[in-house]
């Protein structure tokens, strides 16, 4: 990586905080730890970051509500949950918020780096002098800007809803593998980043709306189709 990765992380468990610091910093992702959610927020206001790891459990101000706060700020930085919970709720509340990934505690410190490797490589795809404005129907979609546009005006979509899109129109017409999708956006195909992608899938039909004639249908057994 030609710069250094800035990443806030929010952890309220004191010594797992400073190990997960530590371990990133040996890495060369240079890490603000803060212990609990508002001391996050505040840090967030006053400095600027490439990615956000949030605990869903902290004192004063809970990881989600957290996410909340910075998606307003900033729609497009990319956010990883850890939680020491492991129900389905828990999960699709981190999705539905924009979720780049979701960990359960305990985990491992590798898989970690990898998780993040694999969200800056999305970022960086959009750098790679790829094509970046697709047709669909009658939107015109910018994988660099992260928006749709008609004669109705504009609307910004997410960084994970851009990337799952952007595989959409590369592959429009054809059936774009489910498990492929999942390697390339979430580096993982299990169970709890296929859930993921199902919420985004949801989340793409509602933009698409916007013109009638454009759909996403399910394959059964394979993956996801984009009909214009």
């Amino acid at each position: 990586m030609e710069s250094t990765i800035k990443i806030l992380l929010a952890e309220d468990d004191t010594n797992l905080g400073m190990l997960l610091k530590e371990y990133l910093k040996a890495k060369n992702f240079e890490t603000t730890l803060c212990e609990d959610g508002e001391v996050a927020y505040q840090t967030f206001m006053d400095q600027t970051f490439d990615l956000c790891i949030f605990d869903v459990m902290m004192p004063k101000k809970d990881g989600f509500t957290l996410a909340r706060q910075v998606r307003t700020i900033n729609s497009d930085i990319p956010i990883i949950f850890l939680t020491a919970k492991t129900m389905k709720e828990d999960l699709l509340e981190g999705f539905k918020l924009g979720a780049d990934d979701y960990m359960t505690k305990p985990f491992s410190m590798e898989e970690l780096i990898l998780r993040i490797e694999a969200i800056m490589r999305r970022s960086n795809l959009k750098q790679d002098g790829a094509q970046e404005v697709f047709k669909i129907g009658k939107l015109t979609f910018n994988c660099k800007k992260q928006s749709l546009l008609d004669e109705a005006g504009e609307e910004k979509l997410t960084t994970k809803e851009a990337d799952l899109l952007r595989l959409l129109c590369q592959n429009v017409g054809k059936v774009l593998e489910r498990n492929y999708a999942l390697r390339q956006i979430w580096a993982d195909d299990n169970y709890f980043n296929a859930r993921s992608m199902d919420v985004y899938i949801t989340k793409l039909r509602k933009h698409l709306r916007r013109d009638p004639n454009v759909e996403i249908i399910n394959v059964h057994g394979k993956g996801y189709k984009l009909i214009q």
